[in-house]
């Protein structure tokens, strides 16, 4: 029993250096904010204006593009720049444990995506009287879909580059169409049985789903489904994302033993 307790506190304590390391390095470096601010901000922007939206429809979609975008930037801006300056490989060399540097990584990205995506929630509430359905389900909601989204760029993360814009670039082939199918700017009902079930696939569909219900825009599934299909994707990021994050772990011990026999 000690010994579990001491894994899970050694677990727990890498996890919040790895998270606090993060946020003080990547919540206000350029990429970060232009990827995970200020392009959402736009995209929304350009195709809610002008366009007759109530504003418990229009909040919590724009909560939605925000907790996507931001917390899956963090990651893919994080792992390839510690990569280049080999800050990355001491890390999966040193004896910390791999899933706590893999959970500190997601959860910098679920805080950034949490305080920014806070800004829509506090704007519709004491600018536009936004009417909140259900308190606990909006916060459950966000915590949910932010960890959903940073274990995605976690995920995406993995590719083997130095350049965080190679991975933003096939992200963004993955989020970019995603919004579009997930209920942000065409409802769900319009979207014909074909198109539903496209929208199924996609976490941010959920996501969206529960938001809107938690602040009174009116959803398409049950919350209670919206919840398992968060929490399926959030095992499914996880677990790739481990998988591909120890691949690249094993190889960089093999890479650096071969190196040492080599010298």
């Amino acid at each position: 029993m000690a010994m579990f307790t001491g894994k899970v506190v050694r677990l727990a304590n890498t996890t919040w250096v790895v998270a606090s390391k993060d946020m003080r390095l990547y919540y206000l470096r350029p990429g970060t904010l232009m990827f995970g601010v200020l392009f959402p901000l736009f995209l929304f922007l350009s195709f809610a204006v002008g366009r007759d939206l109530s504003v418990n429809v229009m909040i919590p979609a724009l909560v939605a593009i925000s907790l996507f975008f931001g917390s899956s930037s963090t990651g893919p801006m994080a792992i390839p720049t510690e990569r280049k300056t080999k800050t990355y490989e001491r890390l999966l060399v040193s004896p910390t444990p791999p899933m706590g540097i893999l959970l500190g990584q997601t959860l910098g990205g679920f805080v950034f995506g949490l305080i920014f995506s806070m800004v829509p929630v506090l704007l519709g509430l004491f600018w536009f009287d936004l009417t909140i359905n259900s308190v606990i389900g909006l916060v459950i909601a966000m915590a949910l879909s932010s960890f959903v989204f940073s274990s995605l760029g976690i995920m995406f993360a993995a590719l083997p580059t130095e350049n965080p814009g190679d991975v933003m670039m096939i992200l963004n082939f993955v989020r970019l169409p995603l919004i579009f199918i997930s209920g942000l700017f065409i409802p769900l009902d319009s979207l014909g049985s074909g198109g539903v079930l496209l929208a199924a696939f996609s976490p941010l569909t959920y996501a969206n789903d529960l938001l809107q219900w938690s602040m009174g825009g009116g959803n398409y599934f049950d919350p209670m489904l919206d919840l398992v299909g968060l929490l399926v994707f959030s095992i499914i990021f996880l677990a790739v994302g481990a998988t591909l994050h120890e691949r690249i772990r094993k190889k960089d011990l093999l890479a650096r033993k071969r190196g040492q026999k080599g010298g």
